[in-house]
């Protein structure tokens, strides 16, 4: 697949830490969605893997589902569980304060 842009992924928490990083780049292919780009990062960071069905995603700093398509230029946030709070279901289309 032809790349067609790329992606900022800020990574949070344990992942962050997995990652020994706070940041990462995904070189867009047509049609990913955010859980895509976090598939794709579980691949170079293996010890990311198993929090898909947990996982928070934000694009552009608004809550989103797995689904949501990403453009070039979209900045993803990758947010694991904490204990308590919200569900995910409760925050879609919210904005979040990542800035």
């Amino acid at each position: 697949m032809e790349g067609i842009g790329k992606v900022q992924v800020r990574l949070f928490a344990r992942l962050a830490d997995v990652a020994g990083t706070r940041s990462a780049e995904v070189e867009l292919g047509e049609g990913l969605t955010a859980g895509d780009a976090y598939r794709l990062l579980c691949r170079e960071y293996p010890g990311m893997a198993g929090l898909e069905g947990s996982l928070m995603y934000a694009v552009n700093a608004e809550y989103v589902g797995a689904e949501h398509p990403l453009r070039d230029g979209d900045e993803l946030a990758l947010i694991p569980p904490v204990s308590g709070g919200a569900g995910n279901e409760d925050l879609a289309g919210r904005r979040c304060c990542l800035r």
